[in-house]
């Protein structure tokens, strides 16, 4: 198919070609290849751009937090509302921060927190590389200040930092998530929120601030154009990414189409047979990602499931894997804090699809996902992968709601996946679907390392239960 379609663009555009063209970009098959790779390179860091501007840059974007360095605690979980994010948890509150690290370091203080409540704090660059943790499972549930240092900090540790984490980029992200027991505890939460904290270095050691760093022209976020001029919004935050070693050979070839540091990419000012040279490797490295999404994942009982997370040594130049992570649900977990079997259909590959089924997850009795923190299931829209809207504002079942749940006379637990009430006698137990095609996430947080296990992702004692249509 490939090939083909490379022929019939080679012939289409072979009159048009000026020799001035062809004399400074790769030829046209080469073109394609370049843009195709480049796409699956630069996807995640094109969406952690996306977010980074509506949440910290665009105060008029609709979803902006708080400005750069700033932490912005959501009392409350994430709902059909929240659409900067796709997948995006609705267990545990958010408090996130985007990071500039130019300037100088920043230090992040965490409280002390009850060792019964999980709680975790991930470090994420824009290259979408997990650099670090704290938190119940990496540090433990005492207090202590950790500091962030970007790509080209020389300085010396201060004392009092009990760790410090390398950012590959000079702008990166932090997310805390601190567990929700149920809805009464929103105040308990906050109080945890409220003990986290994040200054530049200078503030922490009571010194003067170092010298400003130059004012961004962040390139306004425009949807369409994400599509079309993609390599525009790569060739920006290229320059705030050093190369790693295994970057070095995609960003070479990229520069052979005018993309990278200092490079001033612009997609609606190329000739003709550039753009549709561009768009079409751009179309394909999307459907290969899509193809990976249904195909390169391990499937258990019709779940996915992989561990597309980590940092720059766990991905070690694989793309692919990079930029599944980033589609499937941008800023997740290492496998070692959540894992998360996912479904879009039935164990045969039938879609699953509100409009047309209903559905059941049982849980055998005593076989709950096998967890140190809790597990969930949540539903989302099966194209968007966003939350849906629904009549009784419930986006997921978890752990913590067992005690309200209905369990079978043998002691299993059924749950109801359709877009109806099942009754009145089995609503504790509904999971409302939307009208259309169906995305499940299920979440393991800090999942158990001993038998049965969900470890390694997709290769552990521990299944999750076939999903099961049944009689709309």
């Amino acid at each position: 198919m490939r090939s083909r379609a490379i022929v019939l663009l080679s012939l289409a555009l072979s009159p048009m070609l000026p020799s001035a063209a062809m004399a400074q970009w790769p030829g046209i098959v080469e073109t394609y290849d370049i843009a195709r790779e480049g796409f699956i390179y630069g996807l995640p860091l094109v969406m952690n751009y996306k977010t980074m501007y509506q949440y910290s840059v665009d105060r008029d974007s609709g979803q902006f937090k708080a400005p750069f360095n700033e932490i912005k605690n959501e009392p409350r979980v994430y709902t059909y509302k929240d659409t900067s994010l796709v997948t995006p948890n609705s267990d545990t509150p958010y408090s996130m921060m985007f990071m500039d690290l130019r300037a100088e370091p920043m230090v992040l203080s965490l409280p002390a927190v009850e060792k019964s409540r999980y709680y975790s704090v991930m470090i994420t660059d824009a290259n979408t590389f997990n650099v670090g943790y704290m938190g119940s499972r990496a540090t433990g549930n005492d207090p202590g200040d950790y500091m962030v240092v970007g790509p080209d900090w020389k300085g010396e540790t201060p004392p009092g930092i009990k760790k410090v984490f390398n950012s590959t980029t000079q702008f990166a992200s932090v997310w805390f998530r601190t567990q929700l027991f149920n809805a009464d505890d929103m105040p308990n939460v906050i109080k945890v929120q409220s003990g986290y904290k994040a200054q530049p270095l200078s503030a922490y050691l009571k010194q003067p601030g170092t010298t400003a760093t130059a004012a961004v022209n962040f390139p306004k976020i425009d949807e369409p154009l994400i599509k079309t001029n993609f390599f525009e919004y790569l060739d920006f935050m290229l320059q705030f990414a050093p190369a790693g070693p295994e970057e070095k050979e995609v960003r070479a070839k990229l520069a052979r189409i005018g993309v990278g540091p200092g490079k001033t990419f612009n997609f609606k000012d190329l000739p003709l047979e550039h753009k549709l040279e561009i768009g079409l490797g751009m179309k394909h490295g999307e459907e290969r990602i899509k193809q990976f999404f249904n195909t390169g994942v391990t499937r258990v009982n019709g779940w996915g499931i992989v561990s597309p997370f980590g940092d720059r040594a766990f991905y070690h130049g694989d793309w692919l894997l990079r930029a599944l992570g980033a589609a499937g649900g941008i800023y997740g977990n290492d496998a070692a804090e959540a894992v998360y079997p996912f479904t879009k259909t039935l164990a045969n590959g039938d879609e699953l699809d509100g409009s047309k089924q209903n559905y059941t997850i049982t849980f055998a009795a005593g076989q709950y996902p096998p967890v140190n923190a809790f597990w969930s299931v949540t539903m989302y829209d099966g194209k968007s992968q966003l939350l849906i809207e629904n009549p009784i504002n419930r986006y997921l079942i978890n752990s913590p709601m067992l005690p309200e749940l209905k369990k079978n006379p043998d002691g299993s637990l059924t749950l109801y996946i359709q877009k109806e009430s099942p009754g009145k006698d089995k609503e504790s137990n509904w999971l409302p679907a939307p009208n259309d095609l169906i995305y499940l996430v299920m979440r393991l947080y800090w999942p158990k390392t001993e038998p049965p296990s969900i470890l390694p992702a997709g290769e552990g004692a521990w299944k999750p239960p076939a999903i099961v249509a049944t009689a709309k």
